[in-house]
């Protein structure tokens, strides 16, 4: 799915423009456009769900596009921002948050379409990723960066092949979708959930990670397991052939 967030102060020119971009002969099946007439709410969406676009008016009331960008800048360095004006003059601001684009009102559907091809183009193109809502921003971590996932007390502790932590205030089941067997990720014990290739070795009762972290398997998991392991050693196996 991607996740397109438009925020401008004019009514008319949200639902045209999502009209514009629903109606592109191009989009990708499942994108979901989402409509905000300020700033702050567009932030506060964001914060809860992050987006994978977000297509943003310059000038606005209260927060202006460049103020909005540069908060949304603060928690999250990946999301897509593309500005939208009818004025070219806040092009060299748009610098300065690391915006993707820019484009000029009115907007050329041709224009549009180009822009949000060559972005959808590049967030397909990077290997899958997990977005995590962590303590104090929002993270993006390749599936493939992660070794283990652990449920402590309140809250769920990644631990990447990099020797970074990344805790998160969401339970674990909240993962329990995304974290496929088709990408090496089982739930093992009902506090953790590892990445089957990164797995060092492993023994009935335990799997000890490439990092020699230690990882309980559960009794009622242990033949599970060892039958999900050797599925995704040898799907990895015939994949390198």
């Amino acid at each position: 799915m991607i996740r397109i967030g438009l925020c401008d102060d004019s009514t008319a020119f949200l639902n045209q423009t999502k009209f514009l971009i629903e109606h592109w002969d191009n989009h990708p099946q499942n994108t979901v456009v989402t409509l905000f007439e300020d700033g702050d709410s567009l932030i506060l969406a964001h914060s809860q769900n992050p987006f994978d676009i977000i297509l943003l008016d310059v000038v606005m009331p209260l927060l202006n596009g460049i103020e909005v960008a540069r908060e949304l800048r603060e928690n999250d360095k990946n999301v897509k921002i593309v500005f939208l004006t009818s004025s070219p003059e806040f092009a060299v601001d748009s610098y300065s948050v690391k915006a993707n684009n820019y484009l000029l009102k009115p907007i050329e559907p041709a224009k549009l379409f180009a822009c949000l091809e060559e972005l959808i183009s590049e967030i397909m193109s990077v290997s899958k990723c997990l977005t995590i809502k962590g303590l104090d921003a929002i993270h993006r971590i390749p599936l493939s960066n992660i070794e283990y996932i652990e449920s402590q007390s309140k809250h769920i502790v990644f631990h990447t092949i990099d020797n970074k932590v990344v805790e998160s205030i969401e339970p674990l089941y909240t993962y329990g979708d995304t974290l496929l067997l088709e990408d090496g990720f089982f739930k093992c014990h009902r506090s953790y959930i590892v990445n089957i290739h990164h797995i060092n070795c492993y023994s009935h009762s335990e799997v000890i990670m490439r990092s020699n972290d230690r990882i309980p398997i559960a009794r009622s998991h242990q033949k599970t397991f060892e039958d999900m392991y050797f599925r995704v050693i040898f799907q990895k196996a015939g994949d390198d052939i």
